[in-house]
Protein backbone atom coordinates (compact mmCIF):
# COMPACT_ATOMS: atom_id res chain seq x y z
CA UNK A 1 0.00 0.00 0.00
CA UNK A 2 1.27 3.03 -1.00
CA UNK A 3 2.05 5.88 1.15
CA UNK A 4 0.44 9.31 -0.39
CA UNK A 5 -3.00 10.27 0.72
CA UNK A 6 -3.51 11.88 -2.84
CA UNK A 7 -2.77 10.61 -6.09
CA UNK A 8 -3.60 12.24 -9.11
CA UNK A 9 -5.97 9.68 -10.98
CA UNK A 10 -6.01 10.80 -14.74
CA UNK A 11 -4.91 13.38 -16.99
CA UNK A 12 -8.17 15.51 -16.36
CA UNK A 13 -7.25 15.68 -12.58
CA UNK A 14 -3.46 16.71 -13.13
CA UNK A 15 -4.40 19.53 -16.04
CA UNK A 16 -7.05 20.65 -13.17
CA UNK A 17 -4.54 21.22 -10.69
CA UNK A 18 -1.83 22.28 -12.94
CA UNK A 19 -3.43 23.94 -15.51
CA UNK A 20 -3.46 23.93 -19.49
CA UNK A 21 0.06 24.70 -21.27
CA UNK A 22 -0.01 28.23 -23.25
CA UNK A 23 -0.22 28.00 -26.80
CA UNK A 24 3.32 28.61 -27.19
CA UNK A 25 4.51 25.69 -25.38
CA UNK A 26 1.84 23.85 -27.95
CA UNK A 27 3.31 25.48 -31.26
CA UNK A 28 6.63 24.98 -30.42
CA UNK A 29 7.04 21.69 -30.87
CA UNK A 30 8.12 20.50 -34.49
CA UNK A 31 8.53 17.08 -35.42
CA UNK A 32 12.09 17.59 -37.67
CA UNK A 33 14.97 19.21 -36.99
CA UNK A 34 15.63 22.89 -38.33
CA UNK A 35 19.11 24.40 -38.37
CA UNK A 36 18.44 25.74 -34.78
CA UNK A 37 18.21 22.24 -33.50
CA UNK A 38 21.33 21.28 -35.41
CA UNK A 39 23.33 24.09 -34.64
CA UNK A 40 22.22 23.43 -30.31
CA UNK A 41 23.19 19.74 -31.15
CA UNK A 42 26.61 20.63 -32.55
CA UNK A 43 27.41 22.67 -29.35
CA UNK A 44 26.04 20.23 -27.22
CA UNK A 45 28.98 17.74 -25.44
CA UNK A 46 26.50 16.12 -23.02
CA UNK A 47 22.59 14.57 -23.80
CA UNK A 48 20.76 12.82 -21.62
CA UNK A 49 19.13 9.17 -23.10
CA UNK A 50 15.69 7.88 -22.24
CA UNK A 51 14.65 5.13 -23.20
CA UNK A 52 11.67 1.86 -22.12
CA UNK A 53 12.10 -1.50 -22.54
CA UNK A 54 8.18 -3.41 -24.27
CA UNK A 55 7.32 -3.92 -20.06
CA UNK A 56 7.05 -0.22 -19.62
CA UNK A 57 10.94 -1.02 -17.22
CA UNK A 58 12.79 2.84 -18.19
CA UNK A 59 16.11 3.87 -18.07
CA UNK A 60 17.95 7.17 -18.37
CA UNK A 61 21.94 7.37 -19.10
CA UNK A 62 24.05 10.04 -19.92
CA UNK A 63 26.03 10.84 -22.49
CA UNK A 64 28.96 12.58 -23.52
CA UNK A 65 32.15 14.17 -25.62
CA UNK A 66 33.27 16.95 -27.20
CA UNK A 67 30.93 19.22 -28.41
CA UNK A 68 28.97 17.65 -31.78
CA UNK A 69 29.46 14.47 -30.12
CA UNK A 70 26.10 13.62 -32.14
CA UNK A 71 26.43 13.67 -35.61
CA UNK A 72 23.62 15.11 -37.79
CA UNK A 73 23.23 12.72 -40.94
CA UNK A 74 21.12 13.41 -43.95
CA UNK A 75 19.66 16.55 -41.59
CA UNK A 76 17.13 13.89 -40.44
CA UNK A 77 18.72 11.29 -37.78
CA UNK A 78 20.98 12.34 -34.57
CA UNK A 79 23.75 9.42 -34.61
CA UNK A 80 24.95 9.08 -31.26
CA UNK A 81 28.57 6.94 -30.68
CA UNK A 82 28.31 4.36 -28.44
CA UNK A 83 31.54 4.42 -26.64
CA UNK A 84 33.00 1.49 -24.01
CA UNK A 85 31.00 1.76 -20.93
CA UNK A 86 29.86 -1.29 -18.75
CA UNK A 87 28.51 -3.80 -21.18
CA UNK A 88 24.91 -3.48 -19.51
CA UNK A 89 23.89 -2.04 -22.81
CA UNK A 90 20.22 -1.00 -21.15
CA UNK A 91 19.53 1.49 -23.74
CA UNK A 92 20.28 -0.72 -26.40
CA UNK A 93 18.32 -3.34 -25.46
CA UNK A 94 15.35 -1.00 -24.85
CA UNK A 95 15.69 0.18 -28.27
CA UNK A 96 15.95 -2.95 -29.66
CA UNK A 97 12.22 -3.30 -28.06
CA UNK A 98 10.46 -0.35 -28.81
CA UNK A 99 12.44 1.40 -31.35
CA UNK A 100 11.79 4.68 -29.07
CA UNK A 101 14.08 7.35 -27.62
CA UNK A 102 13.71 10.51 -25.66
CA UNK A 103 16.86 12.76 -25.72
CA UNK A 104 17.86 16.00 -23.19
CA UNK A 105 20.78 17.60 -24.70
CA UNK A 106 22.82 20.01 -22.79
CA UNK A 107 25.18 23.12 -23.67
CA UNK A 108 27.57 24.11 -20.73
CA UNK A 109 26.53 27.55 -19.44
CA UNK A 110 23.37 27.97 -21.03
CA UNK A 111 20.37 27.22 -18.93
CA UNK A 112 17.53 26.39 -21.20
CA UNK A 113 17.95 22.53 -22.90
CA UNK A 114 16.82 20.99 -26.22
CA UNK A 115 14.36 17.51 -25.75
CA UNK A 116 14.15 15.10 -28.97
CA UNK A 117 11.59 12.49 -28.40
CA UNK A 118 11.01 9.76 -31.89
CA UNK A 119 11.95 6.70 -33.24
CA UNK A 120 15.15 4.88 -32.82
CA UNK A 121 17.37 2.19 -33.97
CA UNK A 122 21.01 0.57 -32.95
CA UNK A 123 22.91 0.58 -36.15
CA UNK A 124 26.35 -0.72 -36.92
CA UNK A 125 27.48 0.97 -40.59
CA UNK A 126 30.91 1.39 -41.00
CA UNK A 127 30.85 4.34 -42.78
CA UNK A 128 28.96 5.80 -39.90
CA UNK A 129 30.99 4.71 -37.59
CA UNK A 130 33.96 5.99 -38.89
CA UNK A 131 32.28 9.79 -38.87
CA UNK A 132 32.50 8.73 -35.05
CA UNK A 133 35.80 7.43 -34.53
CA UNK A 134 38.03 9.33 -31.98
CA UNK A 135 41.81 8.78 -30.97
CA UNK A 136 41.84 6.37 -33.64
CA UNK A 137 39.04 4.18 -32.31
CA UNK A 138 35.42 4.09 -33.63
CA UNK A 139 32.35 3.12 -31.16
CA UNK A 140 30.98 -0.29 -32.19
CA UNK A 141 27.40 0.81 -32.49
CA UNK A 142 25.47 3.46 -32.70
CA UNK A 143 22.24 4.80 -31.68
CA UNK A 144 20.56 6.51 -34.22
CA UNK A 145 17.17 8.79 -33.31
CA UNK A 146 14.61 9.97 -36.07
CA UNK A 147 12.98 12.81 -34.11
CA UNK A 148 9.21 13.30 -33.94
CA UNK A 149 8.93 15.95 -31.17
CA UNK A 150 12.04 18.37 -31.43
CA UNK A 151 11.76 21.69 -28.60
CA UNK A 152 13.43 24.38 -26.69
CA UNK A 153 12.82 23.30 -22.68
CA UNK A 154 12.81 26.99 -20.82
CA UNK A 155 15.58 27.23 -18.05
CA UNK A 156 13.91 26.77 -14.92
CA UNK A 157 14.95 24.01 -14.08
CA UNK A 158 18.52 25.33 -14.05
CA UNK A 159 17.76 28.24 -12.75
CA UNK A 160 16.61 26.86 -9.51
CA UNK A 161 19.34 24.02 -9.26
CA UNK A 162 22.13 26.99 -9.92
CA UNK A 163 23.94 23.72 -12.34
CA UNK A 164 26.29 26.11 -13.84
CA UNK A 165 26.94 28.27 -10.76
CA UNK A 166 30.42 27.46 -9.15
CA UNK A 167 29.21 29.38 -6.34
CA UNK A 168 26.67 26.81 -5.66
CA UNK A 169 28.59 23.51 -6.05
CA UNK A 170 29.82 21.11 -2.98
CA UNK A 171 33.48 20.96 -2.09
CA UNK A 172 35.15 17.93 -3.20
CA UNK A 173 34.91 16.20 0.16
CA UNK A 174 31.60 16.87 0.31
CA UNK A 175 30.72 14.62 -2.53
CA UNK A 176 29.91 11.20 -2.86
CA UNK A 177 32.15 8.83 -4.36
CA UNK A 178 31.29 6.32 -6.77
CA UNK A 179 33.57 3.35 -5.49
CA UNK A 180 32.44 3.92 -1.65
CA UNK A 181 28.69 3.31 -3.54
CA UNK A 182 29.54 0.37 -5.50
CA UNK A 183 31.31 -1.14 -2.79
CA UNK A 184 28.06 -1.29 -0.89
CA UNK A 185 25.69 -1.68 -3.46
CA UNK A 186 27.90 -4.90 -4.52
CA UNK A 187 28.65 -6.09 -1.02
CA UNK A 188 30.98 -8.15 -1.64
CA UNK A 189 34.68 -8.91 0.44
CA UNK A 190 36.91 -8.75 -2.64
CA UNK A 191 35.27 -5.94 -4.18
CA UNK A 192 36.43 -3.59 -1.71
CA UNK A 193 36.20 0.58 -2.06
CA UNK A 194 40.05 1.04 -2.90
CA UNK A 195 39.65 -1.98 -5.67
CA UNK A 196 37.15 -0.63 -7.10
CA UNK A 197 38.34 3.09 -6.69
CA UNK A 198 42.02 1.93 -8.56
CA UNK A 199 39.55 0.15 -11.29
CA UNK A 200 37.36 3.14 -12.11
CA UNK A 201 40.54 5.03 -12.55
CA UNK A 202 42.21 3.20 -14.52
CA UNK A 203 39.11 2.65 -16.61
CA UNK A 204 39.02 6.33 -16.95
CA UNK A 205 42.59 6.65 -18.14
CA UNK A 206 42.67 4.14 -20.10
CA UNK A 207 39.18 2.79 -21.97
CA UNK A 208 37.44 5.85 -22.62
CA UNK A 209 37.13 5.28 -26.37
Amino acid sequence: MLPFKKIVADHEEAAKIVGKPSEASVKKVIDFLDQHCIDFIEKSPFLIIGTADSNGQHDVSPRGDAPGFAKIYKGRYILIPERPGNRRLDSIHNILETNKAGLIFLIPGMEETLRINGKAWVIYDEDLLDRMKVQEKKPLLAIAIEPEESFIHCAKALKRSKIWEGSSWLDRDQLPTAAKIMASHINSPDKTEEHIRQKLEESYQKRLY
